[in-house]
């Protein structure tokens, strides 16, 4: 099959990409990068004219500002017009989000439009932001959510610009066209399975591809001093949970100064931050969640223990009896309390962290998630 994967947020496509390439299929993806992680695309629609220019992306800023036009989402949709001719004559072609180009709801309409046309299958997969996910997390109705931090303190909602973005009426008629016009709708973890079985949409749940092939295991031995790290994300902290882990960490330095070393880094390009996944023993990757994201599955990956989403409904899902993550809940003391217990008992870690690569190989493989996503396109209705 050729199969055409546009987007990339997380490197969720690279890895279903290099699972599929593993089982004999052509696939490109088409997409920015995603900013400052600088993902592997195969066809860029990055934008280098605006973003290049110290002049032009002053003047973008004023305009964003002032006009809410952003030049730079009209350049990746002139690039990706551009690209169009080449993008055809594929058996499946799959959106990462609604906002796979990253550019205005109409303009997007019109060139998926021109995309679905030339090609075979079409899907959309949920695996962030997006329409009916906010429309159910604005209910308040989950134990908390990414937008716990919005309905805490009113004043958040400066930071939640992009997230409530998918409720204005163009985002939304931008979902309900690909909605009404793709084969079908795929989640990707239970942060998005949770809330669109309260939706009444039809879709297919599959987990995260993981290419442990590429992110070796080396069993954790017992640190002279244990390394704690935390990435900010300048987009996201605030969704994340990044100010409770600075205070729970701030904390620990002061009760462990001894035993701990602490590496906080903002905003890095994906291979820089693997470099410090790396060289971690603790991960702290984010609050508000049930489920883990794709930062925290490569780190478990790795043999990491990482702080993260592991709640109930978790565990129940995949029938856990062991721990594979700590479950990271909205609480400073909370953090700090299990932080000084792998403090003070680490072989604890080692444990943890041989359990969290069991459980990615058993669920995530990239392979077998590839084999599941093949199912889900050939038996589509459409």
């Amino acid at each position: 099959m050729r199969i055409l994967l546009v987007g990339e947020f997380s490197r969720l496509h690279n890895s279903l990409k290099e699972g599929l390439t593993a089982l004999g299929h052509e696939v490109h993806i088409v997409g920015t990068g995603d900013d400052f992680k600088k993902y592997p695309v195969d066809f860029s629609i990055s934008s280098t004219l605006v973003s290049h220019n110290a002049l032009l992306r002053f003047c973008n800023r004023v305009t964003k500002k002032l006009l809410r036009l952003d030049f730079e989402a009209y350049e990746r949709a002139f690039r990706f017009r551009k690209l169009l001719p080449k993008l055809k004559d594929y058996d499946v072609v799959q959106l990462i989000n609604s906002n796979a180009i990253e550019t205005y709801p109409k303009t997007a309409e019109r060139l998926y439009k021109k995309l679905f046309a030339q090609n075979k299958k079409k899907f959309l997969l949920v695996c962030g932001d997006e329409t009916p996910i906010v429309d159910v997390l604005l209910k308040n109705n989950l134990k908390y959510s990414v937008l716990t931090p919005y309905f805490e303190n009113p004043d958040n909602k400066k930071y939640y610009h992009y997230t409530l973005n998918y409720a204005n009426p163009k985002q939304r008629k931008l979902f309900d066209f690909l909605q009404a016009n793709c084969d079908g709708l795929f989640a990707s973890d239970l942060d998005y399975k949770i809330p669109l079985e309260q939706t009444g949409f039809d879709f297919t749940f599959i987990p995260n591809p993981i290419n442990t092939d590429k992110l070796e295991f080396i069993p954790m031995e017992i640190p002279s001093k244990i390394i704690i790290f935390h990435g900010i994300n300048k987009y996201s902290a605030v969704k994340k949970g990044s100010s409770i882990f600075l205070e729970a960490l701030a904390k620990i330095e002061s009760k462990y100064s001894d035993k701990v070393e602490i590496k906080i880094v903002n905003s890095l390009p994906y291979d820089e931050y693997q470099k410090h996944i790396r060289s971690a023993h603790i991960i702290l990757d984010q609050i508000y969640s049930f489920d883990q994201g794709y930062n925290a599955l490569e780190a478990m990956a790795l043999g990491k223990v990482v702080f993260t989403g592991a709640e109930t409904e978790f565990q129940k899902y995949y029938q856990l009896s062991d721990t594979v993550a700590i479950n990271a809940l909205p609480d400073v003391e909370s953090i700090v309390k299990q932080l000084s217990f792998l403090i003070e008992n680490p072989e604890e870690l080692a444990l943890i962290g041989k359990q969290a690569r069991q459980f990615i190989e058993k669920e995530h493989y990239f392979i077998t998630i590839a084999e599941k996503y093949l199912e889900g396109w050939n038996t589509s209705n459409n």
